[in-house]
């Protein structure tokens, strides 16, 4: 019952601070918040339920974060990554970062990968990694890249 009590409040939050994040980001001021342009490699990374056989998918994308202009996703986004921008919330813990593409459709499943929801990330002030989930664990969307400029 607590669990649930707590994803509905995270939700509410995360609704919450989308409405207010638009082109502008909300980043904490230490070194260890990700800031300038990342290139690399995604991964998206898919397990059937029934066969257990994997599935994956790649493509080299360049990321930029901006605090005042927010996100951008850019190079290979011809098939499996889309291209996109919109804002991000860095959260104040450092390990997660909340993406809202304002390219994502609003009806509908798209057919590439947008960066948008919820990331955990580690960030060493040169190496990015972002990672998230899907449902029942059999699908990872990974991201790892290295900064290339400010």
């Amino acid at each position: 019952m607590k669990s649930k009590v707590y994803n509905s409040i995270l939700i509410i939050a995360l609704v919450l601070i989308s409405g207010c994040a638009g082109k502008s980001t909300i980043a904490p001021t230490t070194n260890n918040a990700p800031i300038g342009t990342f290139t690399g490699q995604f991964t998206y990374l898919h397990v059937s339920s029934q066969t257990h056989k994997k599935d994956s998918l790649k493509a080299n994308i360049v990321l930029n974060l901006n605090q005042s202009t927010g996100f951008s996703v850019t190079g290979d986004t011809t098939i499996v990554h889309a291209g996109s921008h919109g804002g991000y919330v860095i959260n104040n813990t450092f390990t997660n970062i909340y993406f809202l593409d304002e390219t994502y459709p609003k009806t509908g499943t798209p057919s590439k990968t947008h960066l948008n929801g919820v990331y955990n990330y580690i960030y060493d002030g040169t190496n990015l990694q972002l990672a998230a989930y899907g449902a029942l664990d059999t699908l990872s969307l990974i991201y790892i890249l290295k900064r290339t400029s400010n």
